[in-house]
């Protein structure tokens, strides 16, 4: 298999997802919960949301892939979170964490930084959040201790690790509009990483995928509200040919991250 992300490998990994309907565990914020269950649904994944420190191990362990979503972080999540990361860690799943907010609270920061040290798959975060997590260090070279892909979100959408990057081009302002696509963003990467071997692939798939979905969805919608039922639409009817015709990577490459 080719390391390259191409539209054909996307289009393939997609129909692959629909056709095994991987169950995405996610321990997400409670504005988000509801959003990112609908996304999965729509992409063709199944979602368990449970957060009680109690079950969330059982859950975590059998799902496909897990999601540690930060956004808010009160004391159930906070037990819950490192029992759910354990068992999926010993069960061989791929872990996404999201460190909403990091930049805000030292707190969070500290805990998310405690997180890393148990070696998650992908840590999806914006510029800020970077920044907060590693003051003063190039982000892929810090992510590297931890063994963890990096997808850095923004204007351009940045994926992989050190030495190999690739830096994506899709989505639509229209998407910050709306609480929580970030986090329901998130859970697409986990779905991708269920069903495609190569992490860093599989996470610029996820973001390839649900920015090409957000792109169709604002050109139908006439504002916010309009968007949500038509990015779960433009999910649900994503196929390869639109995928082909929208995809726009602005570069792939080898070697050193500048």
């Amino acid at each position: 298999m080719t390391s390259s992300l191409t539209s054909d490998r996307i289009a393939e990994a997609l129909g692959a997802l629909r056709r095994a309907t991987p169950r995405i565990h996610c321990i997400t914020n409670a504005v988000a919960q509801s959003f990112t269950a609908n996304v999965l649904l729509a992409l063709g994944a199944v979602p368990s949301m449970t957060i009680a420190p109690e079950e969330v191990a059982g859950f975590a362990s059998s799902a496909d892939a897990l999601l540690i979503n930060l956004g808010t972080l009160d004391e159930t999540r906070r037990l819950a979170i490192p029992i759910a990361l354990r068992a999926a860690q010993e069960a061989k799943r791929p872990i996404v964490l999201d460190p909403v907010f990091v930049n805000r609270s030292e707190i969070r920061c500290t805990f998310a930084r405690d997180l890393l040290q148990e070696r998650p798959t992908l840590l999806r975060a914006n510029r800020d959040e970077m920044a907060a997590l590693f003051p003063s260090r190039e982000p892929f070279d810090a992510l590297a201790e931890s063994g963890a892909i990096l997808a850095m979100t923004g204007a351009e959408d940045v994926v992989g690790e050190r030495g190999r990057t690739l830096r994506l081009g899709n989505g639509h302002p229209l998407l910050a509009r709306v609480t929580a696509t970030g986090c329901a963003g998130g859970a697409v990467m986990a779905a991708f990483l269920a069903v495609e071997t190569d992490p860093v692939i599989a996470a610029a798939m996820g973001v390839s995928v649900f920015n090409i979905a957000g792109e169709i969805a604002a050109e139908q919608a006439a504002g916010p509200g309009s968007l949500v039922p038509a990015l779960l639409d433009a999910l649900y009817l994503l196929d390869g040919q639109e995928i082909s015709k929208r995809l726009n990577i602005i570069e792939q490459r080898e070697g050193r991250h500048a």
